[in-house]
């Protein structure tokens, strides 16, 4: 589930009076559409087919932080950049318009379903950005908060009974949550649900997109989500791409093809860590985050995402550039659907930038780029890398597993820790391999010394 949003909900009060002091004119609502309107554009005018689920390499963008222009044609003017890096889905941060009142700024403070945030661009600008990207092979899926909206949301003032009350008869916050800067929509309410239908079919036919990351996933009901997905995929000739932010199994049965490995994560950054955990402990966690999805159902993997990366940077969470990569190694080759946060391929270590306040420098860190380009495009080159039947080898601290498929055999090693270390390699992994991001030819002897955080991905 969502821990923070694009600027942390723990604000300090005066913090909060700061940022609603000056708070910008550039978000007011400059609507693109009503979500009652009828919709007449045909869907999908180009005939783009996304990737299928297994084969999904994710890019998350914070439109803020990606360019100085901080809008939507930033983002246009480095697609091709995107698209050599290895993705093939771009999924963009909640581009709508923020409410003012109570709010802190954050982007998931939602007042306006159908419109274009202004500071972003427009529909006009979106579409661009959608039209290009499906000539470069690659589809786009908008963040869509179904939970709750901002205090100042239309909705407020025309449909109150939307909205969750307490027993005195006043809308509220989700419960359990500081979230305070939202109010807390009630999925008990069938015009509120339809309503929330309409907005996201509205995405679909009129910009085109693919899809939807859906925020907060586990705290809307199974039921909501079921209804809107059968809805979303009766649209005539698209196919969706449906992820969902939470962990919770019946995801996949509401119509979800992927949802967050947050598990995955914490083994992670145990591993990598100061806990210095098992680097076997992956192969549980996978095991049993996978134990309950069904076939063809996947786990989107990550190092960092803009909630992680607002608290901490993977160069400091992971021991620095080579641990980073190392980690992404795994996240990327193990089992999931792997996903890169923008930024992180070239190494941004400050949580400034990543929150927006700054701006990414694309220069920075070009062997970092290098490394996560040459990884990523064995990746997309390889069916056995992405569907290949996993085996793995237990170690302390080196992460050992293989992929294969009846043409080619695939063996990934990674050193966890931040100094060399020695693997004692099964007589199976033994003999001659190809170095599959080098196209050197290595023989794979009974040890395996590896130096600190160096991993190695092989082939034949």
């Amino acid at each position: 589930m969502k821990k923070i949003f694009l600027y942390s909900r723990q604000l300090s009060l005066f913090s909060l009076i700061v940022l609603l002091q000056s708070c910008s004119k550039s978000d007011e609502v400059v609507s693109t559409a009503s979500p009652l309107a009828p919709v007449t554009p045909v869907a999908n005018p180009d005939n783009f087919v996304p990737a299928t689920t297994a084969n999904i390499v994710m890019y998350e963008i914070n439109p803020s932080a990606f360019r100085s222009t901080k809008n939507l044609q930033g983002i246009i003017n480095r697609l091709d950049n995107i698209k050599a890096l290895g993705i093939n889905t771009i999924w963009i941060m909640p581009i709508y318009p923020v409410g003012t009142v109570n709010s802190f700024g954050s982007v998931y403070c939602v007042k306006d379903y159908t419109a274009v945030r202004s500071s972003l661009g427009n529909l006009d600008n979106l579409k661009t950005l959608v039209t290009t990207a499906h000539q470069k092979g690659m589809a786009v899926i908008l963040d869509w908060v179904a939970n709750h909206t901002s205090w100042d949301n239309p909705w407020i003032y025309a449909h109150p009974e939307y909205y969750t009350h307490n027993t005195s008869g006043q809308i509220i916050s989700p419960a359990g949550t500081n979230w305070n800067d939202v109010a807390d929509l009630d999925f008990s309410n069938t015009a509120m649900r339809t309503a929330m239908i309409d907005a996201m079919k509205f995405w679909v036919i009129n910009a085109n997109i693919d899809g939807f990351r859906c925020d907060a996933a586990d705290y809307v009901p199974y039921d909501f989500w079921s209804q809107a997905n059968v809805a979303l995929n009766a649209i005539p000739n698209k196919q969706l791409i449906l992820l969902a932010e939470g962990s919770r199994a019946d995801h996949f049965a509401a119509g979800f093809q992927m949802n967050f490995a947050w598990d995955y994560l914490s083994t992670e950054k145990n591993i990598f860590g100061t806990a210095q955990t098992s680097a076997s402990s992956f192969f549980i966690t996978n095991s049993t985050e996978y134990a309950a999805i069904p076939s063809g159902k996947k786990k989107l993997r990550f190092t960092t995402n803009h909630d992680e990366s607002n608290i901490s940077t993977p160069i400091s969470i992971y021991g620095g550039k080579n641990g980073a990569l190392a980690a992404s190694v795994v996240a990327i080759y193990l089992q999931g659907v792997p996903m890169l946060f923008s930024g992180q391929e070239v190494g941004v270590s400050n949580t400034a930038i990543y929150n927006g306040t700054n701006t990414i420098d694309w220069s920075a860190n070009t062997d970092m780029l290098s490394a996560y380009t040459s990884l990523l495009n064995f990746y997309n080159s390889s069916s056995t890398a992405r569907t290949g039947s996993l085996s793995t080898y237990d170690d302390a601290n080196i992460v050992a597993f293989t992929k294969n498929t009846s043409s080619q055999h695939i063996a990934v090693f990674v050193n966890t820790r931040n100094s060399t270390k020695t693997y004692t390699v099964p007589v199976s992994l033994q003999g001659d391999w190809t170095n599959a991001l080098t196209g050197d030819a290595i023989t794979i002897g009974a040890t395996l010394p590896l130096t600190a955080f160096q991993y190695l991905i092989l082939s034949k």
